[in-house]
């Protein structure tokens, strides 16, 4: 098919409602060969039921506007020529075509068209406007809609959006119009029920995903580095919680993030916030640990792993026991402090750990308190300098952007982005630029884990200088 040459025929439809309840008011058909307008065509409908108040009130069709109007089926006939061997396109073509289809439905006919969206096609051919309805979208690109809500308003507008996009398209060959006319793609054969509209609008890039049920809450985040890949790996899957998971989804929605580590993040902060159903992994309750010190009745500094989350003698913060006890035991080892005073055994006679055999005697007496104070309190200063504030430095998302991730005094505050060439003055103004979240067990780990890559040395920053490296 040549595109450039196709005959098209762009629709607008007014109704009593929703699809599936409502029925037409009015239709308008702008008929498009050779990418020149050749006819238009419009029509009040009587819907044959009453308009509701709150669709007068937006459409301005009145019940008495449509009382001598033709019903769908005296003009059904005109519809069905005016659009036969073109291509249906329209602002939210769903929408449009739904109400087509069930009309000629009601009077024993099937309607089937190819078709196009224009908010689809303009979000991939003029992607980042604030917002893709038709009155919004056509105030970014500079088109005049005068009575917004009335079919051949709406109907003329978006026929001169169609065109541009038409033309733009010409120039890469058509690669996007071939791609959502091409009815063999995955995209095209989605589930009914799950709105493509959400799916097209799916980008190709890193982020975080959400499935929602009908209702809009949200049944599953994920994350992915392309998110719309990833998204159709789980409509496609054969294993059965994907099957229960896409049957309940009606609404997809995401948010790009540029790299892995926001994405690990804030799929992390999202199941925290939103409890998903069919996220099981990070849902389980996890304990806080605390490295707390406090001087015993003999006067020796003790290091203890407690559970208290507002313990005023806190030192260090952890999420894990063992981590706990592994730390502990490393500054036994490194600071020549006694199990017994670690809390790494309990017993009333001088130390006998297993693995801690180089106890200078403070347990049995052979030394003094203050002596062995001193290599507590060493080792209490390398838990609190090891609490660096600094920032990861990650890919935008897009070229001519960073991603930052903040950590003040060792703990996770939340991520943002930064134009290259914009200009920080102060280290410290990394903290208004973020948008904060919530430190957690999840959050921690995520970070750690990163920490520990070879490659993670390279993403840390510590001065402004090197962030614009």
């Amino acid at each position: 098919m040549d595109l450039k040459t196709a005959k098209y025929t762009v629709i607008d439809v007014e109704t009593t409602g929703g699809v599936g309840q409502g029925r037409m008011t009015e239709i308008c058909i702008i008929t498009i060969d050779n990418m020149v307008i050749t006819d238009v065509w419009s029509s009040l409908i009587n819907p044959e039921s009453y308009i509701p108040r709150n669709i007068t009130a937006l459409t301005g069709i009145t019940d008495e506007m449509v009382a001598d109007a033709p019903r769908f089926c005296d003009i059904a006939a005109i519809i069905e020529e005016k659009t036969r061997d073109a291509i249906f396109v329209a602002h939210n073509v769903n929408f449009d075509f739904g109400f087509l289809k069930k009309e000629f439905e009601l009077i024993g006919a099937t309607f089937l068209r190819k078709k196009l969206c224009t908010v689809r096609l303009s979000r991939k051919l003029i992607p980042g406007l604030p917002s893709y309805s038709l009155s919004k979208l056509c105030r970014s690109v500079g088109i005049s809609l005068v009575g917004a809500h009335r079919a051949e308003a709406d109907t003329r507008a978006t026929t001169i959006l169609f065109l541009r996009l038409l033309k733009k398209d010409a120039d890469a060959s058509f690669e996007v119009f071939s791609k959502f006319l091409n009815k063999s793609s995955r995209e095209a054969t989605l589930p009914p029920h799950i709105n493509s509209e959400d799916f097209n609008t799916l980008p190709e890039a890193a982020g975080m995903y959400l499935f929602k049920d009908k209702k809009g809450k949200i049944i599953y985040v994920g994350k992915a580095k392309n998110i719309k890949k990833r998204v159709l790996s789980h409509i496609y899957a054969k294993v059965q919680k994907s099957i229960d998971m896409c049957a309940e989804t009606y609404h997809l929605d995401f948010v790009a993030t540029g790299n892995e580590l926001c994405a690990l993040l804030l799929e992390a902060d999202y199941i925290r916030q939103f409890y998903p159903k069919y996220n099981k992994a990070q849902k389980r309750p996890v304990k806080t640990y605390q490295v707390i010190s406090y001087r015993n009745r003999i006067g020796v500094e003790q290091i203890a792993i407690g559970e208290s989350r507002n313990a005023t003698n806190s030192v260090y913060t952890l999420y894990n026991k063992i981590s706990g006890i592994e730390l502990l035991i490393s500054l036994c080892k490194k600071y020549n402090l006694c199990p017994k005073f670690c809390a790494l055994q309990t017993t009333n006679e001088p130390c006998s750990h297993y693995k801690i055999t180089d106890c200078s005697g403070v347990c049995s007496g052979h030394e003094a308190p203050d002596d062995y104070n001193k290599r507590v309190f060493q080792a209490l200063d390398e838990l609190q300098n090891a609490k660096d504030t600094f920032i990861i430095k990650q890919k935008g998302r897009t070229e001519d952007e960073i991603a930052i991730i903040l950590l003040e005094k060792g703990e996770y505050q939340g991520y943002g982005f930064i134009d290259k060439t914009e200009a920080i003055t102060d280290f410290n103004d990394f903290g208004n630029i973020i948008t904060r979240y919530k430190n957690s067990y999840h959050t921690t780990k995520i970070v750690n884990v990163f920490m520990k890559k070879e490659t993670s040395e390279r993403s840390i920053v510590r001065s402004l200088k090197e962030v614009y490296n």
